[in-house]
């Protein structure tokens, strides 16, 4: 036997070693060492295989530029009282506008200066005048919202990726679509609602200074002071577990976000054996965390999520840990999911669902039992042609194609690709396409034993003139289905995958694993005539 042969012989044999063993995780994951199963992953079934969630969020992106000015307008505030600049008051007004009413031109000057030196993204708009005052309006440039509303739907998809992570779903495909659209597909997810409450919280986490001096009541008809507004806290009956809400007010300035936090973990009370949220601030909102304590001894802080009041502790002394807790009678499961929440972020934007489709396990089981079949049938049908019309040459191209079949699946699972329904369709083709490359080549043969030549001369022609047609053909179907991958989604880009695969392992199979085939037999015998 030459060296060739022998090379190309262990070639084969190496790639079919490695095949199984990628494979062994998917087929037998139970029986398998540890070390083996963290070298290579079993297939991944696709969400039309294995059910699960199919979700598509809309970004509420408008929200995201009147938050961004909200807290231009904190800063503004911050500013012309630190530079001692003298104005009425600041608003934002609608439009994704921001109004500051000053008492001169002077103090006008010099707004417009601070403007421009700490935020050139705001444009000026025309002035404004009312009862002798100056009223100055400022808006975002376009240039500034449109990287305001895309930076809010990069900033959701990343969020949303850190929740689902925390979440605990293997294999999950967030995706940003057009029209501030996020599609998010969670397979295997057991528990639907619990998983949109998951995502579908903004969780913005809010410290505001209580309002010791207003009565709840009048607030909560309407009648409150400038600056402040009603929320409602919530209290839990630990015994009956209802739900009551009482109105406090609040300073409508933020004291503290939950933008600043560096960790949330469940704990337990020994007191009342409840578990709560312990959070941690970094080392930014640590310091501004005591300063706020240090400034307010003695008055109540409300830890607001969302607009509701867990919990309005007094402050006792001043805190300087960087530590606080969220207690509210949590049953373990929410006070798992608060956390999950406030590690992996709060929304720029609130988020609104669009489209909402869950699939069932029985509806993948029955979509795994057909595709299957529908594989084993087309395969089947493929070899007893392949027999029938080239007898012992159609027994080499069968080999090829159960190779090529065992390749296609230790790819998918050393690319940790995912296999879905239309992924099974593109098995399917790739079964009948297997075997294209075989037919030029045998039928180059027959032509050539037709024209006299012995077989092994017939061979070598056979396999060196239909090479150019074979790779031509091929790669021109590899081209069409990388595209599909590039530019498609969700069905297209599964059935992309595996056709992409297929074309490669039918390639090498025919080309390189038929021709061993072929020269491990002539080799080192005389034969006169080929069953082809």
């Amino acid at each position: 036997m030459s060296n060739s042969i022998k090379m190309r012989a262990v070639l084969v044999l190496l790639c079919l070693v490695v095949s199984l063993a990628s494979l062994a995780p998917t087929f037998m994951k139970d029986s398998l060492p540890n070390w083996w199963q963290n070298a290579f992953d079993p297939i991944h079934l696709g969400l039309d295989l294995q059910g699960g969630m199919h979700l598509v969020l809309g970004v509420e992106v408008d929200k995201a530029v009147e938050s961004r000015l909200d807290s231009v307008v904190d800063q503004t505030e911050s500013l012309l009282r630190d530079e001692d600049v003298i104005f009425k008051r600041i608003e934002r007004l609608g439009g994704e506008r921001m109004a500051v009413t000053v008492y001169d031109a002077d103090a006008g000057a010099e707004l417009d200066a601070l403007i421009q030196e700490n935020f050139p993204s705001l444009e000026p708009m025309s002035l404004g005048a009312a009862e002798g005052y100056i009223q100055k309006n400022y808006r975002f440039s376009d240039a500034e919202i449109s990287n305001i509303k895309d930076y809010a739907v990069r900033q959701a998809l990343e969020t949303m990726r850190n929740r689902v992570d925390q979440f605990g779903v293997s294999e999950p495909v967030l995706q940003r679509q057009s029209g501030n659209r996020i599609l998010i597909q969670l397979p295997g997810v057991k528990d639907p609602q619990r998983a949109i409450d998951l995502l579908g919280k903004t969780a913005r986490l809010e410290f505001k200074m209580v309002d010791e001096t207003a009565d709840p009541k009048l607030a909560a008809q309407g009648i409150a002071k400038p600056g402040t507004k009603v929320l409602y806290e919530r209290h839990v009956d630990p015994r009956t577990k209802m739900v009551t809400e009482t109105p406090l007010v609040v300073f409508e300035k933020t004291a503290l976000t939950g933008d600043l936090l560096a960790d949330a973990q469940v704990r337990i009370d020994t007191r009342f054996n409840e578990p709560y949220v312990a959070i941690d601030f970094n080392a930014v909102g640590a310091q501004r965390f005591d300063q706020i304590t240090a400034a307010n001894v003695g008055k109540r802080m409300a830890i607001v999520l969302d607009d509701t009041i867990y919990s309005a502790p007094n402050i006792r002394e001043r805190i300087s840990g960087g530590s606080a807790q969220i207690s509210g009678a949590f049953t373990e499961q929410e006070a798992t999911d608060l956390a999950i929440i406030l590690r992996a972020g709060s929304l720029p934007a609130p988020v609104k669902i669009l489209e909402d489709r869950t699939v069932g396990p029985s509806l993948g089981h029955d979509s795994i039992s057909k595709g299957i079949n529908s594989v084993l049938i087309g395969a089947i049908l493929v070899v007893l042609m392949m027999l029938v019309y080239y007898r012992g040459a159609g027994l080499v191209a069968n080999i090829a194609l159960t190779l090529n079949l065992l390749f296609i699946m230790a790819m998918l699972s050393m690319f940790k690709a995912t296999l879905t329904l239309p992924g099974l369709a593109g098995i399917v083709l790739t079964v009948g396409m297997a075997v294209d490359a075989n037919v030029l080549i045998f039928e180059r043969v027959r032509e050539e034993l037709r024209h006299g030549k012995n077989p092994r001369i017939a061979i070598d022609s056979g396999f060196s003139k239909a090479f150019v047609t074979i790779v031509d053909a091929n790669i021109t179907t590899l081209i069409a289905a990388l595209v599909l991958f590039q530019f498609g989604t969700g069905p297209v880009k599964g059935f992309a995958v595996t056709l992409s695969v297929g074309i490669i392992a039918s390639m090498f199979t025919a080309i390189f694993v038929s021709r061993l085939i072929f020269d491990l037999f002539l080799d080192g015998r005389k034969v006169k005539k080929l069953s082809i």
